[in-house]
């Protein structure tokens, strides 16, 4: 019950969270740059126009563009193998469908991944993450518009060829299963660009024709992806590209067999439809009928079979938080999590958030994912977002974050123990962040505290906590002092 010799110990983030700098360098505006701040009771506000005076927490976020040496020496001090980051497309090319990329934005993740290789830190980038260029959303809809596969491949062959030599692993899209749940147009990027309000973990009612839209906005996704997956082959036969799925993991609520066949067909849409597409390179048997159902008509082209098929990644990677249960009694308790939507698990504890701590959940789905896919796995994304205290000396004694990272790295061992090729473990928000859900900063994930509040204000100091110290200390031994 060890961790292998080479296992890739890291931290997780995205641009939109962190970077800011949202509009200098010749940078254009993401769809992101249009979200306000929320909180757990108000949703974020998606406007058309940037309102003047009001906060909209990506403009700024933790500040990573004029500090990233600073906190990237902070990770290699924790003994960071690996780091997990975004690319913010719009800082490539401002408007999305531009002729040329913008240099500027070239040379600042030039010198981010410089920065990391003098460290010895591999960069784990996330070509896509929530957000796209704004122009893209406002003039073609988005990714609802199959145009924007191949504004996407023109970004992924600029950075590819720039970054050759400073990369190895990539990540074609964040989370692309959320496109399959009710109601989340944003993440296609632009299906919600006409503004209004917007919480993107509530699942809103739509009409069919809203929800072939959205299908459609994916499987132009799955066709990126894949070209993107064959592009990056091309150009240096080192890349590796994963796809990277949310964890949507579920347990019927019951022995109940209508329980049973609902977490079935829960799973299957939600989270295996798009990993068998990424991994297997073809839609499943069981999307036809969901499919014929829901009046949803794929628009596929000739040629998509077989670019589907040819691009099939080489690693899987997923988001874990938490768990839900799947009920079909209309009555029974809700619950929180990162894109579930399944009802309470009497055997689990909560978050102040409401999301449910299930450690061996995440052993349970390690298995799971790696006996259909058989591919190396990488968890991307995992933590506990809380509110932190700092003591008047200046420490934060977060000894709640380290009990639940603590769990699921022995879950993590378990799992390996079990024959689960696991390379790679990337915490999520190993630095404080902007909440994507909500647009706080006092719901905090990181290891490294952030002096900023949810209305924008703080010196943006950065202060170590407990779990800093743990998580260097579980790294220093490879998972065996933890």
């Amino acid at each position: 019950m060890t961790f292998p010799e080479n296992f890739l110990w890291g931290g997780a983030t995205a641009a939109n969270q962190c970077e800011g700098a949202w509009d200098i360098n010749g940078k254009g505006v993401s769809t992101a740059d249009h979200l306000m701040a929320g909180s757990k009771t108000t949703p974020r506000k998606f406007t058309a126009n940037i309102e003047e005076g009001a906060y909209y927490p990506s403009h700024e976020a933790i500040d990573f563009y004029h500090r990233y040496k600073e906190d990237i020496a902070m990770f290699a001090e924790m003994g960071f193998k690996i780091f997990r980051m975004s690319i913010a497309w719009a800082r490539i090319y401002p408007n999305g469908d531009d002729a040329e990329p913008n240099k500027a934005g070239i040379e600042f993740y030039r010198s981010v991944f410089n920065e990391l290789k003098k460290y010895g830190i591999e960069p784990l980038v996330t070509l896509s993450h929530y957000e796209m260029p704004y122009h893209l959303a406002e003039k073609y809809d988005g990714w609802a518009d199959r145009r924007c596969i191949d504004f996407y491949l023109k970004y992924c062959g600029t950075v590819f060829k720039e970054y050759k030599g400073l990369v190895k692993y990539w990540l074609t899209f964040n989370e692309i299963n959320s496109l399959s749940l009710e109601g989340n147009g944003y993440f296609s990027g632009g299906i919600l660009s006409n503004g209004g309000d917007l919480n993107i973990f509530e699942v809103a009612k739509e009409s069919k024709e809203a929800i072939n839209k959205r299908f459609n906005g994916l499987h132009h996704q799955f066709i990126a992806s894949a070209k993107a997956v064959n592009l990056a082959h091309k150009i240096d036969g080192n890349y590796m590209v994963g796809c990277m799925l949310a964890g949507l993991c579920t347990y019927p609520a019951t022995s109940k067999p209508e329980d049973i066949l609902a977490r079935q067909n829960q799973a299957q849409r939600k989270l295996f439809l798009c990993g068998d597409v990424q991994v297997k390179g073809e839609y499943p048997y069981f999307s036809k009928r969901y499919f014929h159902e829901n009046g949803i008509t794929i628009d596929f082209i000739e040629g998509d079979t077989k670019i589907l098929k040819e691009g099939r990644v080489d690693f899987f990677t997923f988001s874990y938080y938490s768990t839900g249960c799947i009920s079909t009694d209309a009555d029974a308790q809700k619950t929180g999590g990162n894109l579930i939507f399944g009802v309470v698990n009497p055997y689990l504890k909560t978050s102040e958030w409401g999301w449910q701590i299930d450690p061996k959940g995440l052993r349970y789905f390690l298995n799971e994912f790696y006996d259909r896919y058989g591919l190396p796995i990488m968890v991307v994304e995992n933590g506990l977002g809380a509110k932190d205290v700092v003591e008047s000396d200046g420490s934060i004694h977060d000894q709640y974050r380290i009990e639940y990272l603590r769990l699921h790295v022995e879950q993590m061992k378990e799992a390996i123990d079990d024959g689960v090729e696991l390379i790679g473990y990337t915490p999520w928000g190993c630095i404080d962040i902007v909440s994507a859900g909500t647009g706080e900063m006092e719901k905090r994930y990181g290891m490294i505290y952030v002096d900023k509040d949810n209305s924008g204000k703080g010196t943006l100091s950065r202060i170590r906590k407990d779990s800093f110290y743990w998580y260097k200390r579980c790294i220093e031994t490879n998972g065996a002092d933890i």
